[in-house]
């Protein structure tokens, strides 16, 4: 659902922006207006390669001048018009209203949610900013302004309710349109690009967990974690954005669509937040019974609301979250039976030796990376691959990717090493651990220190003997830590080698060689 709202908040966004253009030239048409949107989605999804980082150093500024304009213009219309529409904040409104209305209230409530549309974007933004500052953003810039617009366009309204096609532009004074168009482009671009953001993190975590296909994972910032951008998705997201607009020409038909993406993403982080508060918080009963009663019952209103038009538009996030879950299952499926395979067909050591001392294997220098979700056992695909290229690299090391439970696995954590038999073929296993909040390194870059790490972990079984414990099958060597040295016994003449050499050695060895000279003398 997030990744179809990515599809539809930039184009009700852009699209609803753009309109205010019939202000001053009445003769554009609607296609017109149309191909104007998509001209702008075209660019903005164009510019993500770029990163965040890059094109987000004006959103700041063009945010604060929003908020403030359209604060300054509901003060505006409340003073000129009609300053008793406060009354409103009232809750026994809301009882006349539905007493008034009945049934065509209810049906209003699709429309009332896009009020408060965008504010599922901002666990995105937790990626980019931290908790408090949200916080006090939300709360004493956002809501304000928000609270304050609204409230002088229901002014507007009681003096002109023949302008409500059109209320925004109507009641924004003449002499302040243009800044006004041209703010209202930028924030629709901004809050169309945190929805893009959100929805690169969302396939970046469903891959790490083995539940979408691979695709190619660009990290454009090296000072921020979590910029990220997805070639495949970005240009998939793009082409999805500017089939809705040229679809569906309005913001009508798109709004109920955006509607009903909304609530349930609510709807179903009500769900998810009522398990987390149970199993892993471990609160109060009566407390989630309280919560999971206000949230489930307020937005399950609004989601018979919204289910209401279903047919007139509402389909289309649930057709596209369809699409994407039938992809996910069956990825997920086969990624699963796959590995279940290759645990059941494990090649034995006495095949793998039998195979690397064939008469017509060539060994090519350097070191040769094979990919593998075992993280025991050699895979069946190897003696395949064999036979199809009989040529091998001096060094071979089979790498496992995954994905721990924690926030973050330190640098000297994340590689796990260890020899495989046949020992005389230099055959290595490596676990390469991430945290779910790790970026994932470029391929050149994960190679080279990979590379560097093994260096590490042969020097230090040659020098040191810390892999006496091998032919037990135990060991699971910390790549870049010496740790395991306190197990042998020479560990005074060892502390004094590691003294003589720790002069010589480089910045990083030099860490490596300190936290062994003080694990082993402190085991000592």
């Amino acid at each position: 659902m997030v990744i179809s709202d990515a599809c539809l908040t930039p184009a009700i966004s852009v699209l609803s922006a753009v309109g205010g253009l019939k202000e001053k030239a009445p003769h554009l048409t609607t296609d017109q207006i149309v191909w104007i949107t998509v001209a702008i989605l075209v660019a903005l999804f164009s510019v993500q390669r770029f990163g965040t980082d890059k094109v987000g150093y004006f959103f700041a500024p063009v945010v604060i001048l929003w908020l403030l304009l359209i604060g300054g213009v509901g003060v505006y219309n409340l003073v000129k018009h009609d300053i008793g529409v406060l009354r409103a904040f009232n809750p026994k409104y809301i009882a006349d209203y539905f007493r008034r209305n009945k049934k065509d209230a209810w049906i209003s409530l699709g429309g009332i949610l896009l009020c408060f549309t965008g504010t599922e974007a901002l666990f995105a933004d937790l990626g980019y900013f931290s908790i408090r500052s949200i916080q006090l953003s939300f709360g004493f810039g956002l809501v304000p302004s928000v609270l304050l617009a609204y409230a002088g366009q229901a002014a507007f309204l009681r003096k002109y309710p023949e302008e409500v096609a059109n209320t925004f532009y109507r009641s924004t004074p003449t002499v302040l349109f243009w800044p006004t168009f041209v703010l209202a482009i930028a924030a629709s671009i901004i809050g169309s690009q945190a929805m893009i953001s959100c929805a690169f993190a969302t396939i970046s975590h469903s891959q790490a967990l083995g539940c979408f296909p691979r695709v190619k994972i660009l990290h454009t910032s090296k000072q921020y974690q979590g910029q990220l951008y997805i070639p495949e998705v970005n240009f998939l997201l793009g082409f999805a954005a500017c089939v809705v607009t040229v679809a569906f020409k309005t913001t009508v038909v798109i709004g109920e669509a955006h509607g009903i993406c909304v609530v349930l993403v609510m709807l179903i982080t009500t769900l998810l937040l009522t398990v987390v508060m149970l199993l892993v918080w471990r609160m109060n009963a009566w407390c989630v019974a309280l919560f999971f009663a206000v949230f489930m019952a307020s937005e399950s209103v609004y989601l018979s609301s919204v289910l209401y038009k279903f047919l007139h538009g509402g389909y289309i996030p649930v057709v596209i979250s369809a699409v994407l879950m039938a992809v996910m299952i069956v990825w997920h499926y086969v990624h699963v039976k796959r590995y279940k395979y290759e645990l059941e067909r494990t090649v034995s050591p006495d095949k793998v030796r039998e195979l690397l001392d064939g008469r017509d294997l060539r060994k090519v220098p350097g070191v040769g990376l094979f990919y593998t979700d075992l993280v025991q056992g050699i895979p069946p695909v190897f003696p395949h691959l064999i036979e199809k290229i009989p040529s091998i690299h001096a060094v071979l090391l089979f790498v496992s990717v995954k994905h721990l439970p924690v926030p973050h696995v330190d640098m000297s954590e994340r590689f796990l090493f260890r020899q495989v038999e046949p020992r005389e073929h230099k055959l290595y296993r490596c676990v390469a651990r991430y945290g779910y909040r790790d970026p994932l390194e470029e391929a050149k870059d994960f190679a080279a220190n990979l590379v560097e790490r093994l260096q590490y972990y042969i020097r230090d079984v040659n020098l040191y003997g810390v892999d006496v414990d091998a032919k037990a099958g135990k060991v699971s060597y910390p790549s870049s830590r010496c740790d395991s040295m306190a197990r042998s016994t020479r560990r005074s003449s060892m502390t004094m080698t590691m003294q003589q050499h720790y002069s010589s050695a480089s910045y990083t060895e030099s860490l490596v060689l300190a936290r062994a000279r003080s694990t082993s003398s402190g085991a000592t």
